[in-house]
């Protein structure tokens, strides 16, 4: 823990976790200065708050940086690392921390930090289940949805803090380490910000740069492989999972999970008995086991609890059915990666394969639309395309797959919903960020199932 009495920090984005560093920071007594491009990220009650308790609050892009002595900074997720402000504080020396690192500087307990492209809320959210049903006491934090900084005084009286960590959080963590970190998978994502893909991949691997020889590391076999390329090492015990790869620790084949580790059967568990759909749930699912492992649970209570774990909220996430056409949610899916394995794990038609009217688009990250375009010739009748990149995903998909242009999710669902017939599939799985239409991927998500509930009361004439 640090002290921080008198200690003059400036906190960068004041989005939720701006918010919470602020709140850790005076409660610690040091004197902040809050800064952030928008006019209108606080409320004039918020601001009154904060003014009240101290703060220094700079807001919008025409306020000059303050001079002066500063001992630290904090940045939001949101704030990449060249920003002119993070430039600056960068020249002149001062420390620029993430919200993660602060936050993980104040706990008092142990960390376990998941990472990847995809499944990150999934598999954290698994651990702590797999922790709660075997009597630890633990709760998520991090890119879950909650700072770790709002809830890090809730430290003290947990086994382990579960955090889902993004790139963006990664990014500015100075001496992070989790003694179990895991990292699911990596996959061409946010290039926008990173630029590429190496890039990317050195950034997950910060989970691990601080990590000892007593400490455990879970990473996805072929992820692993492909950190052994750009020559990034990894200190602490190591474990590797994958959907294919047989020298792996943990390896599907077919549809049981096979161990190759020592004090555990040659055969963990047949997916049969579970309620997981789709081999990069399986994928999910070993990471999972594996963290249950390191930190020494009982083998047969975790697989008990295996075989009750489901999938969350927009994620392959069944809304409906209507005269044998399926409704999904896969709201979730923001890159090229969770659209193919969303697409994979789609029930088929009666051994038809080519059964899935897709609704696709969004916000782009600068992702090749053109990595997808064998899984959508195998499984996807017609495309609905909305947002920001329709146009772009016609020009790269329209050769191997029927695309419209849909100007909204009403008219998507409408149209796919019209032409799906008993044994098909309508599947939202975007492939794109969702903020240039929607809140969030959940507003885009409920939006989805409003849409999918008004199309079905329509057409039995409601």
């Amino acid at each position: 823990m640090q002290h921080w009495l008198g200690k003059k920090v400036c906190v960068l984005g004041l989005g939720r976790s701006g918010k919470a560093a602020i709140n850790l920071l005076l409660d610690k007594k040091a004197r902040v200065i809050a800064i952030d491009d928008s006019q209108d990220c606080l409320s004039e009650e918020e601001i009154k708050s904060f003014e009240e308790r101290g703060v220094t609050i700079l807001l919008g892009l025409s306020r000059p940086f303050p001079a002066g002595r500063l001992d630290l900074s904090v940045v939001s997720p949101g704030i990449a690392h060249n920003h002119p402000f993070v430039e600056g504080l960068i020249a002149r020396r001062i420390p620029v921390w993430s919200e993660l690192e602060l936050g993980w500087r104040e706990m008092l307990c142990p960390s376990i930090a998941v990472s990847g492209t995809n499944g990150k809320t999934t598999v954290t959210s698994w651990i702590e289940k797999i922790l709660l049903d075997n009597g630890r006491r633990t709760m998520t934090a991090g890119n879950i949805g909650t700072p770790l900084c709002e809830v890090v005084a809730q430290s003290s009286g947990l086994n382990f803090m579960a955090l889902e960590v993004s790139s963006f959080q990664l990014e500015q963590v100075e001496d992070f380490r989790p003694e179990v970190a895991l990292l699911l998978n990596v996959a061409e994502d946010h290039l926008d910000r990173h630029f590429s893909m190496d890039n990317y991949l050195r950034i997950k691997a910060r989970l691990f740069e601080n990590q000892r020889s007593d400490d455990y590391a879970i990473i996805q076999w072929e992820a692993r492989q492909r950190l052994k390329q750009i020559e990034v090492s990894v200190a602490a015990n190591t474990l590797t999972f994958s959907e294919s790869e047989k020298t792996a620790d943990l390896y599907l084949d077919e549809n049981l999970i096979k161990s190759r580790l020592p004090g555990w059967p040659s055969t963990v568990l047949d997916l049969n008995r579970c309620n997981l759909k789709g081999s990069h749930n399986a994928a999910n699912l070993m990471a999972t086991l594996l963290a249950g492992r390191v930190l020494k649970l009982p083998f047969e209570e975790m697989i008990a609890t295996a075989t009750e774990l489901q999938s969350g909220a927009h994620r392959c996430e069944f809304v409906a059915e209507w005269n044998g056409v399926e409704f999904y949610n896969d709201s979730k899916a923001t890159n090229i990666h969770a659209l193919s394995s969303a697409l994979r794990s789609m029930p088929s038609n009666k051994g038809e394969k080519r059964n899935i009217w897709l609704i696709a688009g969004g916000q782009n990250k600068a992702m090749d639309f053109g990595c997808v375009t064998q899984e959508l010739s195998l499984r996807v009748k017609g495309a609905y395309l909305i947002g920001q990149t329709a146009r772009e995903m016609r020009s790269v998909w329209r050769s191997f797959v029927t695309c419209n242009l849909a100007d909204n999710m009403i008219e998507a669902v409408s149209e796919a919903g019209r032409n799906a017939v008993p044994g098909d599939v309508v599947l939202l799985s975007p492939a794109c960020a969702s903020f240039d239409m929607f809140d969030s991927y959940q507003h885009r998500g409920d939006l989805f199932r409003t849409a999918v509930r008004q199309w079905m009361n329509t057409i039995s004439g409601d």
